[in-house]
């Protein structure tokens, strides 16, 4: 992609050359990048909406479960490291799976799986953002009405989308604001709950991985958790406008889990202290209190006032995330039309601010025609599609983690540096994927799993299984508009097919 010298020249400090797609080439370093893996797990909404559900299933053993929940997203977390020193291109897994396994594997799990989760997760956040709002500004008439959560849910999503689209130095400049008052928020109201009277104290028993009552429900605290640590690798889809892009993603990948680790573990912790692992009242054994646990210990924590703040962090958490989603998605889908396995439109550039202009707004239109869908279709429906994300989590994790140890399969034996970290470690945490994925899978069946069912099946099953079963489907019928890219098999990835113009 060649540049402008003229404006090289002239100026003292010219922007980085466009990538060979065109992005803008180091345009984020590694704070930036930390910053933007961090933001697109939405701490503060995880673990607000996760860990009541959590010691539901373990008890005062929840922070063992987000300990253990921990260890295959690091596991993963080495594999997209080392995968990404190889191959630093902005499609990720599509790329790295196509490569290892060729290009259905790819598009299928790499591609598909991916931007449906992503999809599915934007429809979540938008609304429970729009909620939060609405709250905040003193209209909670208006917080329970779908349509004005609808209509506020599409606004904010044309907000970030126009954010995205705008460059992602901007949007990281955002982003730090946002991540910095969700950090204040949950560290202050943890510190807060511990200096309460009546808190009792912390035990490392909570943290014992062998009390667990049975396999059961360590698999189902454990995939519970998974969904609390997923996006941090939407950092990795900015790798190419990121400085010194195949080892600055890579280390920011693995720093960002490690904030989340602490983050969490501590809020876990002052939670279980301060109010206890029981049924009733402000126990986070009860279900009352499971669907939004900082929400309900906010008040008594920090008073009526600073409790606000608190939801305001929920409410900022997942609206940053709804940012990180659409620019990760709209990149990921520009390597995927840059091979050619998807329509060319998706490789259009904007020629001021250097990002994917098509993808972006196409995402953030798909997201709100799903949002107002879903929403119209059934509430119940929405929550099934959102508890779904938990299997496409564990199967495109599970398959990236097999691809990194596929690809470097006959340079495992070089050092012991590539054997653990280019093979053990990505195999064990691709093995703890795909098995947390068979057992939610098996336990989906059941038609009482989630809140809807069909023909004695599962409606959550139905919708993460489903979405996959409908992605081989799509697949198909997209071989024949995409024949060089699953004709040329792994190397169809190797090389640009489409260009900027």
């Amino acid at each position: 992609m060649p540049t402008n010298p003229t404006d090289a020249e002239t100026s003292l400090d010219p922007p980085q050359a466009p990538t060979g797609k065109g992005l803008q080439g180091g345009s984020v370093g590694l704070l930036a990048a930390v910053a933007l893996g961090l933001s697109s797990v939405a701490p503060a909404y995880s673990i607000a909406v996760t860990l009541g559900f959590v010691t539901m299933v373990v008890g005062n053993l929840a922070p063992a479960a987000l300990l253990l929940g921990f260890v295959p997203i690091l596991l993963t977390a080495f594999a997209f490291r080392e995968l990404n020193r190889e191959m630093p291109d902005c499609g990720t897994t599509f790329v790295w799976t196509t490569r290892a396994f060729g290009p259905r594997a790819g598009w299928l799990s790499g591609g598909w799986v991916v931007q449906i989760a992503t999809l599915i997760a934007m429809t979540a956040l938008a609304r429970v953002g729009a909620g939060y709002l609405l709250t905040l500004l003193g209209l909670d008439s208006l917080a329970t009405d779908d349509v004005a959560v609808i209509v506020t849910a599409v606004l904010l999503v044309a907000a970030v989308t126009t954010i995205a689209y705008r460059g992602l130095q901007l949007a990281a400049s955002v982003q730090y604001v946002l991540l910095g008052l969700q950090l204040v928020a949950l560290f202050g109201f943890g510190a807060a709950a511990f200096a309460r009277d009546g808190a009792s104290a912390p035990s490392l028993s909570w943290l014992n991985p062998f009390a667990f009552g049975g396999f059961g429900p360590f698999a189902e605290a454990v995939l519970l958790c998974l969904f609390i640590y997923w996006g941090w690798d939407a950092l990795i889809t900015v790798n190419e406008e990121t400085r010194d892009s195949d080892r600055i993603p890579g280390q920011a990948a693995v720093i960002s889990t490690l904030v989340l680790l602490g983050t969490y573990l501590f809020t876990g912790f002052a939670a279980i202290s301060f109010a206890g692992i029981g049924t009733d009242g402000l126990g986070l054994g009860n279900p009352d209190n499971a669907g939004d646990v900082l929400a309900t210990l906010g008040p008594p924590v920090l008073g009526a006032g600073l409790s606000k703040v608190v939801e305001l962090a929920i409410c900022v958490s997942a609206i940053s995330a709804l940012l990180t989603c659409v620019i990760g998605s709209s990149r990921a889908t520009l390597s995927m039309g840059a091979h050619g396995a998807l329509p060319r439109a998706f490789t259009r550039i904007h020629p001021t601010y250097r990002t994917p202009a098509f993808g972006t707004v196409f995402f953030g239109a798909t997201a709100a025609v799903l949002l107002t869908a879903l929403t119209l279709v059934s509430g119940n429906f929405l929550g099934d599609a959102i508890l779904s994300i938990g299997l496409l989590i564990a199967f495109y994790y599970g398959v990236t983690g097999l691809a990194c140890v596929w690809h470097f399969r006959h340079r495992l034996n070089d050092s012991p540096r590539d054997l653990f970290l280019r093979g053990i470690l990505p195999a064990l945490g691709a093995a703890i994927m795909l098995a947390a994925f068979a057992r939610s899978a098996h336990d989906m069946l059941a038609p009482d799993y989630g809140a809807t069912s069909f023909h004695g099946i599962g409606g959550v099953f139905l919708l993460g299984v489903g979405s996959i079963a409908v992605g081989a489907v799509a697949m198909v019928l997209v071989r024949t508009r995409f024949r060089r890219f699953f004709r040329d098999g792994r190397t169809a990835v190797t090389r640009l097919t489409v260009t900027e113009d």
